[in-house]
């Protein structure tokens, strides 16, 4: 008995020396929940000088969110391929004529690197991009969606260009290219995970629809069509999101126009709202029986839906509909009775969920893109230009903090063992 109280001294002496806590893991977008939430406190001040664990430079560009699991970050990049000089050329050095510019290929690869070091375990190539494949919106990368970790797989997904599946070493187990639909800006949306499917929404201007992998092999299980062929815009970049409501599990699939909810198991749809918007973004939200999703471009509105029924059940189950400041890209976040949301122009408001209401607004800086994370009732809302705000769930805009790193940021930062990882457009930051 002595010496176990012994050893838990100890541990608790290590976790206040190291500043970490227990770790919760980070397995895909948005967390454990995917919707935002982080058990624990998170710092609250920072800058590239303080309260920096340790920052490491990473290959290529991406903007899928580092996912943290037992230790382990794992992250998707796409490394451009470089002409090599010819031995003439080398013979030149700066002599050597200028070459033509052309379109390059890229590496589309997944990288593992150490939570408590930052340092590169592994680097792996799942997809080689050809350079004839489309361009990409100034706001993304060819490496935008977040990876999904579980029971020892990682699941990767590179839209348009395919999805993979590695084990926890690197080794590529499965890869999945049988969709190779033609997107607007590139990929966006991320995958979800419901026991034996990985899902993934389809949204170009060839294809609309919803695709389920076995997980153990990449074989489609099913493929659901949106079967509507009176969107005029049909791209967007939604990320699926399963729920149980009444004891009945579905996956909230959103895309141009109409949010669908199908039967995760067989792809089945099971009702459908329908609205005026594209190049949907945001996360579904789904809290206390009800689902908020936000509409997308151009004029951007929050829904919050009743999640039951059959077929179309848009004149039935929207309960409430905002239209003032709402995102066109950051995931909101909800506390307790509030919605918490952050505009891609800056401006953060509060919304009773059961309603609607508003109850507070507030003016940020900078443009926003990363989705919005809550831990120990803080929001926090992480810029485009790199500046994180640090601001009090609560009755009353108050803002704890605003903390700047160098870089472009349109990943949403990681919480893991009470440290923050956040990823620029060249780093990633260990935030102690």
């Amino acid at each position: 008995m002595f010496k176990l109280l012994q050893v838990s001294i100890v541990l608790s002496i290590g976790t206040l020396v190291t500043g970490q806590l227990p770790a919760q893991d980070w397995p895909e977008f948005r967390g454990p929940t995917a919707q935002g939430h982080a058990t624990g406190k998170l710092p609250v001040r920072w800058s590239e000088k303080e309260n920096v664990a340790w920052v490491v430079d990473l290959p290529g560009e991406g903007w899928s969110s580092p996912v943290i699991v037992a230790g382990k970050i794992y992250l998707t990049t796409a490394v451009k391929d470089e002409d090599k000089p010819t031995a003439q050329e080398e013979a030149a050095g700066e002599n050597a004529p200028a070459k033509p510019k052309v379109k390059k290929s890229f590496s589309l690869r997944t990288l593992c690197l150490s939570a408590e070091t930052g340092k590169l375990l592994w680097n792996t190539e799942v997809f080689h991009e050809p350079a004839t494949a489309p361009n990409i919106h100034n706001k993304n990368s060819h490496a935008s969606p977040t990876p999904i970790v579980k029971d020892g797989k990682i699941y990767v997904h590179f839209g348009h260009q395919g999805t993979g599946c590695l084990d926890l070493e690197g080794k590529v187990l499965w890869k999945h290219n049988d969709y190779p639909y033609k997107p607007v800006h590139g990929n966006g949306g991320s995958p979800c995970l419901t026991q034996d499917t990985l899902i993934f929404s389809i949204d170009g201007v060839d294809m609309q629809a919803v695709i389920g992998l076995d997980i153990n092999t990449g074989k489609t299980r099913w493929k659901t069509d949106r079967g509507d062929k009176a969107i005029t815009k049909p791209f967007s970049f939604g990320t699926p999101l399963v729920i149980e409501h009444e004891g009945v599990k579905q996956v909230i699939c959103q895309g141009s126009d109409v949010v669908m909810s199908l039967d995760p198991y067989t792809g089945k749809e099971l009702w459908r709202v329908r609205y005026k918007g594209y190049s949907q973004i945001p996360r579904p939200i789904y809290h206390d029986g009800l689902i908020y999703i936000c509409t997308g471009y151009e004029s951007p509105k929050l829904l919050a839906i009743k999640p039951g029924g059959t077929g179309d059940v848009t004149a039935s189950n929207i309960v409430w509909t905002v239209v003032r400041s709402v995102p066109a890209t950051p995931s909101p976040v909800i506390v307790g009775d509030a919605i918490y949301m952050v505009s891609d122009f800056s401006v953060m408001s509060c919304l009773d969920a059961k309603t609607g209401t508003q109850r507070w607004q507030g003016r940020l800086t900078g443009g926003f893109s990363a989705s919005l994370i809550e831990a120990d009732g803080k929001i926090y809302a992480m810029s485009e230009k790199g500046v994180c705000y640090v601001v009090e769930a609560g009755p009353a805009y108050k803002e704890l903090s605003k903390n700047e790193l160098p870089g472009r940021t349109l990943a949403t930062p990681t919480p893991y063992g009470g440290r923050l990882f956040i990823r620029t457009d060249e780093k990633l930051f260990c935030i102690k």
